[in-house]
C-alpha cells in the first residue's frame, strides 16, 4: 500500500475521533438552546451558535472535515470511509466515560454491530488500496448525489410524522453528508493536491456548502430530540454506508466476483440491519431510564 494512502488512512482515524467529539460537544450545546424551527433556519442557526459548547463541537467537526478531504485526496473513498466506520465503535467508550452518558446494554451492541458491518461492507471493494483516484462518469455523479439527496430530504419530511423523529431526522443528516462527501471525492479526484482550494471556489463547491449547512441544521434537531448514542450512531451509519456505496457505483471500485466476497457483503448488510433494529425510539430510550 502506498505512503500516500497510509497517510490518508491516519487522517481518516483523525476525522472518526473529531466526528464523535463534535458530535457530543454539538449535543451537550444543542439541547440548552431552543427547538430548531424550520421556518427560520438562519436564526436557529445563530441560536446554536450561541452555546460555546455547541461552537467548540463545530470547530471539532471542521477540523475533522479539513482532515477528511485531506483523507478523500490521498486514498479510495471506501477505505476511507470504513476506518471511519471502524471508529464508531469509540462513540459508546467515550459517550460513556467521558460525557456521563448512560449507554445501555442495546446500545453498546448496536454499535459494535453497525461499525462490524460498515468495516465488512467496505472489506469487499476488492483492491482499492493501490491508489487515491478513480475514473467516475458526471452523469453518474449527478444522479446518486440527487438521488441520495432526494432520500434525505424525504426522510426529514416523513420523520415529522412518527415517534421516531429523533433517528430518523439522523439518517437524514447522514444522508445529505453522504452526498457531500460523494461531492467532495469527486472534486479531489479532479484536481489532487489543489482539492481543498477548489472545493472552496468550484462551482460544486456551493452545493457541499450548502448541503453541509442542511446537515448539520436537521443532525441539530435530531440531537436536540435525541437519545444521542442511537443518534449519533444512525448519523454515522447513513452518511458512511451510502458514501462506501458510492465507490463502486460512483467511482468504479472493484466489487468482488467470488462467493466468499458476496457472503461478507450479505454479513454486513446484515449486521447494519440488526444494528438499526437495535436503535430504540425516543419514547422507548425513555422507558428504560430508571
Amino acid at each position: 500500500m502506498p505512503l500516500s494512502v497510509q497517510i490518508g488512512l491516519l487522517l481518516a482515524v483523525v476525522t472518526a475521533l473529531c466526528s464523535i467529539l463534535g458530535f457530543l460537544y454539538k449535543h451537550r450545546g444543542a439541547v440548552e438552546q431552543p427547538d430548531v424551527d424550520w421556518r427560520r433556519p438562519v436564526w436557529s442557526l445563530f441560536m446554536l451558535f450561541r452555546s460555546g459548547w455547541y461552537a467548540l463541537g463545530v470547530a471539532i467537526a471542521v477540523a475533522g472535515w479539513g482532515t477528511h478531504v485531506g483523507a478523500l485526496a490521498l486514498a479510495p473513498i471506501s477505505l476511507v470511509q470504513a476506518t471511519i466506520a471502524g471508529g464508531l465503535v469509540m462513540l459508546t467508550v467515550i459517550a460513556d466515560r467521558f460525557f456521563a452518558h448512560r449507554v445501555t446494554r442495546r446500545e453498546w451492541i448496536g454499535v459494535a454491530l453497525a461499525a462490524a458491518g460498515l468495516a465488512f461492507l467496505a472489506a469487499t471493494l476488492d483492491g482499492a488500496g493501490d491508489s487515491a483516484h478513480s475514473d467516475f462518469d458526471s452523469e453518474t455523479l449527478a444522479i446518486f448525489v440527487a438521488l441520495v439527496i432526494a432520500v434525505g430530504i424525504a426522510t426529514a419530511v416523513f420523520a415529522r410524522q412518527g415517534a421516531r423523529e429523533g433517528v430518523l431526522l439522523a439518517a437524514s443528516a447522514g444522508l445529505l453528508w453522504a452526498a457531500s462527501d460523494t461531492t467532495i471525492k469527486a472534486l479531489s479526484d479532479g484536481l489532487g493536491d489543489q482539492s481543498t482550494f477548489w472545493i472552496v471556489v468550484s462551482p460544486l463547491g456551493f452545493l457541499v456548502l450548502i448541503l453541509s449547512l442542511g446537515g448539520a441544521l436537521v443532525s441539530a434537531r435530531s440531537l436536540q430530540l435525541g437519545p444521542v448514542v442511537p443518534v449519533i450512531a444512525i448519523t454515522s451509519v447513513a452518511a458512511n454506508a451510502l458514501t462506501i456505496a458510492a465507490g463502486p457505483i460512483v467511482f468504479n471500485e472493484p466489487m468482488p466476483d467470488d462467493a466468499l466476497g458476496s457472503a461478507v457483503r450479505v454479513l454486513a448488510f446484515a449486521l447494519v440491519v440488526c444494528a438499526a433494529a437495535l436503535t430504540p425510539p425516543p419514547l422507548e430510550a425513555e422507558a428504560q431510564l430508571p
